[in-house]
């Protein structure tokens, strides 16, 4: 692929960023920069807000990242509320975070947080672009090809650093059929807007039929391009069907050309998936993208467990980054059920974490295993102030530990007590 000098812009970032990103990941410069040239990586991180965020990166062979989702509803919660979960959000180490806002002053909220936010955050313009037109007293169907294109100007204007753009849902998909014979159907919201249009109007879908504006929009501002898959499926039983399948082909069609202009590009996967054919999925759609970074949200791998969806993510999220999955969407327990609060958010974001350095563990990735073999060595010296600053989450430990019968009142913990195997088998040493 043979690039201009503005696609080379468009690609890498500025030389600061670029070495920090490096460092980081525990590789050179220059190696990265050759895989953000491929687009087997990608940078999170707008022109408009170089130097005040924290950009980072996703791609193969690097740390797997984790994005919190948070915003306002019609229904329930206000602003205030909002940037209280993004807060909790970062504190407890998201890398990415996405308002998908569609209640109140949506402008406002967007402005506010990339005000707010230190990390990369993410936007879905047809979210924007449907509460405009009910604003109107119109639904989906009032949405116009303009508005949903100037949707995704106006994030990029704003500063957004990823938008998911649903372009791969195609009106030849909804005369297939496929989707009726689904149990659940459209899940994603994206999809199910830009559906009702197309079915109203008898057209193609705008995002599909225009991608090439989509494109100069995102490279023009380099914010990185995060390909929604409309038809993910929703339940195990839909995980595979038809209609992802075909949705994956026009992904990579779409892919190409994103690559083709220089456009920073990662694809959006499932979704609900049985745990047996999670890595299967992860491997099918690399292949059928050209290797650009996956972004998942998930999977989940059981459609049983409302309440304990940030669980069932969690188990499914460690397959897909053992298995190829770059960037990882946590799920909260409140999915299927309410907007999540910030105690939600802070479990979630705590529980992706913990998939994705699983995965990063279990696939072998540098200085992943080191983290685990340092808690080891405290363990094993029953030093719980390193034990602590070691933990994914060290406030929860130490919180337990100091409520604990034992508290600092003793070397050991209260499962054991005296009888603490690491203890007894020191003592021995000694002895």
């Amino acid at each position: 692929m043979t690039l201009t000098s503005r696609h080379h812009d468009a690609l890498v970032p500025p030389d600061a960023v670029l070495t920090r990103l490096a460092v980081e990941e525990h590789i050179t410069p220059d190696a990265l920069r050759d895989m953000l040239l491929d687009g087997c990586a990608a940078v999170l991180g707008s022109h408009a807000r170089v130097g005040q965020v924290r950009a980072c990166v996703v791609g193969a062979g690097l740390r797997t990242k984790v994005n919190a989702n948070f915003g306002t509803s019609a229904l329930s919660s206000d602003l205030a509320s909002e940037l209280h979960k993004l807060d909790v959000a970062i504190e407890a180490g998201a890398d990415a975070v996405m308002d998908l806002s569609t209640g109140g002053d949506i402008r406002a909220v967007r402005r506010e947080v990339l005000a707010r936010a230190g990390v990369p955050v993410g936007t879905v313009p047809v979210y924007e672009a449907a509460v405009r037109a009910a604003e109107r007293g119109g639904g989906p169907a009032a949405m116009t090809s303009d508005s949903l294109i100037a949707a995704v100007r106006s994030h990029a204007e704003e500063g957004v650093d990823f938008q998911t753009v649903h372009a791969s849902i195609t009106r030849g998909q909804l005369a297939s059929g496929a989707i009726e014979r689904r149990r659940t159907g459209i899940v994603s919201r994206g999809g199910a807007l830009l559906s009702c249009w197309m079915r109203a109007h008898d057209a193609e879908n705008p995002y599909f039929e225009r991608f090439d504006e989509v494109l100069e929009i995102c490279r023009e501002h380099g914010v990185t391009l995060s390909l929604g898959d409309s038809m993910r499926p929703g339940c195990l039983a839909d995980a595979g069907d038809e209609a992802q399948t075909a949705e994956i082909a026009v992904l990579g069609g779409l892919v190409r050309r994103a690559l083709d202009a220089g456009v920073r590009v990662i694809v959006e996967g499932p979704g609900h998936v049985p745990l047996h054919e999670v890595a299967a999925q992860v491997t099918a759609i690399k292949r059928a993208c050209h290797g650009v970074p996956l972004y998942v949200l998930g999977p989940l791998v059981t459609d049983v467990a409302p309440g304990y969806d940030h669980i069932t993510s969690a188990v499914g999220g460690t397959l897909a980054a053992m298995s190829g999955a770059d960037f990882l969407c946590y799920v909260t327990r409140a999915e299927h059920v309410r907007l999540p609060d910030a105690a939600d958010v802070r479990e979630g974001v705590i529980a992706c974490r913990i998939a994705a350095h699983a995965g990063d563990v279990a696939s072998g990735l540098p200085g992943a295993r080191g983290w685990d073999d340092a808690m080891a060595t405290a363990r094993k010296a029953l030093d719980w102030p390193t034990q602590f600053s070691l933990a994914i989450d060290p406030a929860l430990p130490a919180e337990m530990r100091a409520h604990s019968d034992a508290g600092d009142a003793t070397a050991e913990c209260t499962m054991c007590g005296p009888l603490c195997s690491m203890r007894v088998t020191s003592e021995e040493v000694v002895a």
